[in-house]
């Protein structure tokens, strides 16, 4: 850009002088692509009478993208996620999540003939900005599994989860990976409870593992195999990949058979020291439901039932544990409602959402991320409009905490599926290519998500404080 056109566009001068001339000089093509968006909102605004807006958006879309790379924000700085107070951080900036769900990656990624399906669900889901994938690290016992029995494991598989990280890192995409399950599938705490049965222990319940040092042992020997684990593919340890965006103890635990919740927290408070303990550095958090329990006992009435105060889950006192660093939460009214109207489950989901925001915020003083939400439609009681209307739900309260500089810091769809693999889908299967409107929703969001992502890296030459005024009466989305 000729700096002779600057006095057009007094309004770009702050962030131009910020760039080396040499931006400008050392790319001819660059220069010239530049001139022309400049000339094609000119055209614009003379022909449709938008003032200034067409500019700015014409702009925006170009210069976004290229100044993140160049100001060193897009392949160079793949750093660690980090907290500071209430929200994400990446290389000194803000990190918010639009991310989803997809546990199986690990089992197709075994065998050659299916490990393309990795490669084109992290494909699909960065083509509508997705930004973080939670993933099942683990698979207890039984077929292909990853821990065939306490600290022995099956190579193959893990080379599996070597390649699903190493190609996540591939398409920019970030792993919150999953160490154990609190249900049977891929094994979880039964599988545990049937190991040290079968070495001769004394145990009975499932809920066993959360209190038999034996099996707490076994626990902590595959986390620790897990964390310290070198990547075959890029000779990254884990706890030093940036990929990963974080860990989680537990998909959804429950401790049925102690409701006053002191079982689950022990372990927790044991977890998480555990963890950190081999690695200081990625985030942790718990893998919870969200389900109130005995400590705040006016937060009762936010759960979805009577029952869900009972299975030993705290949401306050679980997560002011030390060590860990963010809350989770999960979403699903129609498993939880007994009352099947649409109307209940959207004005559930907004009153789960919003009392979990107020207290991330006010009480823990940490982000907050729905590492789960979805409907089914494989019963005939929703459909895809439904779906639809749900996702932008859960979306617009994210956001509007987000706005405002609040503790959400994101959502996890549950799932997101590339063709070809329908034979696994448990009815809240999301295939892009045949659902279109909602991946425009999803590419929509991650749009929102990312303009509060690149408000730093413009150097504060515009304040947060001024770029909030923007957003809210010029938002990107709406140029």
């Amino acid at each position: 850009m000729n700096t002779s056109t600057w006095h057009l566009f007094p309004f770009l001068s702050p962030l131009f002088s910020s760039l080396p001339l040499s931006v400008f000089l050392d790319n001819s093509t660059l220069r010239l692509g530049f001139n022309l968006k400049i000339v094609y909102a000119l055209v614009a605004m003379r022909r449709e009478q938008k003032g200034c807006c067409a500019l700015i958006k014409c702009l925006l879309d170009w210069l976004i993208p290229w100044y993140r790379k160049h100001d060193g924000a897009d392949a160079e700085a793949w750093e660690m996620v980090k907290r500071k107070g209430n929200q994400f951080m990446v290389n000194g900036r803000p990190f918010y999540v639009n991310g989803f769900n997809t546990y199986w990656l690990m089992i197709l990624a075994v065998d050659n003939s299916t490990r393309q399906k990795v490669s084109d669900v992290f494909q699909q889901a960065a083509s509508v900005g997705l930004t973080v994938c939670r993933t099942w690290a683990f698979n207890d016992g039984g077929w292909r599994a990853l821990q065939k029995s306490p600290s022995i494991y099956d190579e193959d598989v893990f080379k599996a989860l070597d390649f699903v990280v190493n190609e996540a890192r591939k398409f920019k995409i970030r792993l919150l990976l999953s160490l154990t399950n609190n249900w049977q599938s891929y094994g979880g705490k039964k599988q545990y409870i049937k190991w040290a049965q079968n070495a001769g222990l004394n145990v009975t319940s499932d809920d066993d593992f959360f209190t038999d040092q034996t099996i707490k042992n076994y626990f902590k020997n595959h986390i620790k195999t897990i964390l310290t684990r070198v990547n075959t593919f890029n000779n990254i340890a884990y706890k030093d990949d940036p990929t990963i965006f974080g860990w989680e103890l537990m998909n959804e635990p429950r401790c049925e058979s102690d409701p006053t919740g002191s079982k689950l927290q022990g372990w927790i408070q044991e977890m998480a020291f555990h963890v950190k303990s081999i690695d200081p550095l990625h985030l942790v958090e718990i893998g919870a439901e969200g389900f109130y329990g005995p400590s705040t006992a006016d937060r009762l009435q936010v759960n979805p039932n009577s029952y869900a105060g009972q299975v030993g889950t705290d949401f306050i006192r679980n997560h002011q544990v030390l060590g860990i660093d963010f809350a989770s939460v999960h979403i699903y009214p129609d498993s939880w409602l007994s009352d099947p109207s649409p109307e209940a489950h959207i004005q559930f989901v907004k009153r789960w959402m919003e009392a979990h925001i107020d207290d991330a915020e006010n009480t823990l003083g940490m982000p907050i991320v729905f590492s789960e939400f979805g409907v089914s439609t494989k019963n005939g009681k929703f459909n895809q409009t439904f779906r639809d209307t749900f996702i932008g739900t859960v979306y617009q309260t994210v956001l509007n905490s987000t706005r405002r500089g609040g503790s959400a810091s994101g959502c996890l769809f549950w799932q997101l599926f590339p063709d070809g693999t329908d034979y696994m889908d448990d009815g809240y299967a999301v295939v892009l290519n045949k659902s279109p409107n909602t991946a425009s929703i999803m590419s929509v969001q991650s749009r929102r998500m990312q303009s509060f992502n690149s408000r730093c890296n413009w150097n504060c030459r515009w304040s947060c404080r001024k770029m909030s005024e923007i957003d809210e009466t010029l938002h990107y989305d709406e140029l």
